[in-house]
């Protein structure tokens, strides 16, 4: 059965152009040609398209491209192991998200009070920009950029003029590295953060945190989904090996 670019399209509300550019970089087999030169496509193409397009909102269109890719060229092994990455990634950041929940239930409103400027308590737990990138696993650069958002606010040393980082400057640190990890824009961190300082303690980011669960339960339901529509495609492509259709017009024509 021979299939037009429109007739991929339409059931998805895509442009026809989007079609042959989803052909064009190898997320559809590469399509027959009529003999005017206009491209035909089969039932393969279609579940193809629907294919990538369930691997989308689980994978990302940059992963969700390289597993069409390797399969349409043959390389399943490729393809699964784009998306163990894609289930490790979700691991990590089900794993980074307890950590900010764990780290968000020690805070409280004597917690994160590292006292004056130079105060003992301040001086106890002070660090600098190197110690504290370091701990991080971050670039000092990246903290100095937090600093500009506002999100970190250190002192400095009126000797030196070195940036110290207090107790609070530290949690606040830890707090925008996780939520950051956790896939947030830094405008979006800021008021989190200063509710955090405000009244120093978990609930100002409840409703965060409960937003960031919902999407990774989503992206996890995701993944499960495309990976059925990738089942059912890898078995269309070994029963159209198999047996290859005899193609017709889209009324059914030879």
């Amino acid at each position: 059965m021979r299939l037009r670019p429109v007739d991929l399209a339409r059931p998805h509300g895509l442009s026809t152009q989007a079609v042959r550019n989803y052909e064009e970089a190898g997320i559809l087999p590469a399509a027959e040609r009529t003999e005017s030169g206009y491209r035909t496509y089969t039932p393969l193409h279609a579940r193809a398209l629907a294919t990538f397009l369930a691997l989308l909102p689980g994978h990302g269109h940059r992963t969700a491209t390289g597993i069409m890719r390797a399969v349409n060229r043959g390389a399943a092994d490729e393809a699964f192991l784009l998306i163990d990455e894609s289930h490790a990634q979700l691991l990590e950041d089900r794993r980074t998200l307890r950590a900010v929940e764990s780290a968000l239930r020690d805070l409280g409103p004597e917690t994160g009070e590292s006292g004056p400027p130079g105060s003992p308590a301040a001086t106890a737990t002070a660090t600098f920009i190197g110690p504290l990138a370091d701990r991080l696993s971050i670039r000092p650069a990246t903290l100095r950029k937090w600093e500009a958002a506002g999100l970190v606010r250190p002192r400095r040393d009126p000797l030196t003029g070195y940036r110290v980082y207090g107790e609070a400057d530290v949690r606040d640190a830890r707090l925008v590295h996780q939520l950051r990890r956790g896939g947030y824009l830094l405008e979006q961190i800021a008021p989190l953060i200063g509710q955090v300082r405000t009244v120093g303690g978990l609930a100002p980011l409840e409703a965060a945190l409960t937003d960031w669960r919902a999407r990774l339960s989503a992206r996890g339901r995701a993944l499960l989904t495309g990976a059925a529509e990738l089942d059912a495609y890898l078995r269309k492509r070994e029963e159209t090996q198999a047996h290859p259709p005899e193609l017709s017009t889209p009324d059914g024509s030879p």
